[in-house]
């Protein structure tokens, strides 16, 4: 899928339609923590540019300062983006009631229900996005770089800032 990296608004709506179709599992992390970046799955709400994870209250993440610095890593076979912002605990009953699955119950035994059950929201302020076209044209690019001794067009890069 070809997308204008200087349609910045076309670039985010890839961006978020990434997330969502793919499952969302990216990793998260505290900008300046010495805890390694964890494995979460997000889910995106676009019109408030914000992320929300569920997590446990006993987590490294959960222990945050409400609006810590936090970035979120992405990618799938055409889409790797790094965004940023700030992350605070949102103990919010009515998107854990949206967002509940059987992925998500899995970590849960007691369900909703669970005293350790909490959320995190991510509220996005920007993000470093790169597209490309899929693995045909990755692998199409790398070997015409091979043959011409050109590096090779994988595609393009965007700056987001949300507001």
């Amino acid at each position: 899928m070809k997308t204008d990296t200087t349609d910045i608004a076309a670039v985010q709506v890839r961006l978020w339609d990434g997330i969502r179709k793919r499952g969302g599992t990216g990793m998260l992390g505290l900008v300046g923590s010495r805890d390694h970046f964890q494995p979460m799955t997000a889910f995106v709400e676009r019109d408030t540019n914000q992320i929300w994870f569920f997590t446990r209250k006993d987590t490294d993440l959960a222990r945050v300062v409400d609006g810590g610095q936090a970035m979120f890593v992405f990618q799938n076979d055409d889409l790797q983006a790094c965004i940023g912002g700030a992350l605070s605990l949102a103990h919010d009953r009515e998107r854990m009631d949206k967002y509940w699955n059987t992925v998500v119950a899995a970590w849960y035994p007691e369900g909703k229900d669970d005293p350790l059950l909490t959320m995190l929201r991510l509220d996005c302020h920007d993000a470093e996005v790169w597209l490309s076209e899929g693995l045909a044209k990755f692998a199409w690019e790398i070997a015409k770089a091979n043959a011409t001794h050109k590096i090779p067009d994988l595609g393009g890069r965007a700056h987001i800032e949300f507001h």
